[in-house]
């Protein structure tokens, strides 16, 4: 059954949380590299099943996707010697990523919220943070942008545990002989068994969903 979006596994919702707190809201990029001797210890020390965690652990705290901090050379009038003492020095190369501010994120339940600090930008260092659902699909867009150096980093095989594929975009639909249909009080009338009933219930809902993406209502 393919759904009409995409929908949290409540078995993995948790690692979903955690990977999302290692990477950035807006690019996908870790938070942290291996430029940082300490995330390179762990990189090279930790088996890779126990390496998510202590990524996280690295990752979590980091509330801004650092960008690159490149020196200016236009920063004034300097000296022969102030230019070459700056070209003998190697170039300072950052984290590379976006320079988006990163939300805090909440549990509850079976859905996600985001904590977002109001930017500094904007005016709106003194306004409350603002709570609001991420839904499936945003995470499932956020973690396919996930490179796979990172995924290994973060102790993941690219190939066959995308942290995408943790988010349910399609349903696999068990045989008939897994759930036969059941006898009715011991009588000759039969009746479709719990889980295909379920499946139906899945299938009109989404079908529901469609049309009214069709019509043009607003998401909720």
């Amino acid at each position: 059954i393919e759904l009409a979006r995409p929908v949290f596994h409540a078995g993995f919702i948790v690692k979903v949380k955690k990977i999302l707190e290692c990477v950035c809201y807006s690019c996908g990029k870790l938070k942290v590299d291996l430029r940082d001797t300490t995330v390179a210890t762990v990189v090279k020390r930790t088996k890779p099943q126990h390496r998510l965690k202590a990524i996280w652990a690295l990752a979590r705290p980091k509330t801004i996707c650092e960008a690159n901090q490149l020196e200016n050379d236009d920063d004034g009038d300097a000296t022969n010697e102030d230019q070459f003492n700056r070209e003998q020095k190697p170039a300072k190369v950052g984290h590379g990523g976006c320079g988006h501010e990163q939300p805090q994120y909440r549990k509850e339940g079976l859905k996600l919220i985001g904590v977002f600090k109001p930017s500094k930008d904007k005016g709106e260092e003194g306004a409350e943070p603002e709570r609001r659902n991420i839904s499936a699909a945003e995470c499932h867009n956020i973690l396919k942008k996930i490179p796979d150096e990172d995924l290994v980093i973060m102790g993941l095989n690219a190939e066959y545990a995308r942290p995408d594929w943790m988010i349910l975009t399609v349903l696999p639909v068990p045989p008939a002989a897994v759930r036969p249909s059941i006898s009715v009080d011991g009588g000759a009338m039969r009746s479709e068994d719990d889980l295909t009933y379920k499946l139906g219930e899945i299938l009109k809902a989404s079908g529901q969903v469609r049309k009214l993406e069709a019509e043009g209502v607003p998401p909720s």
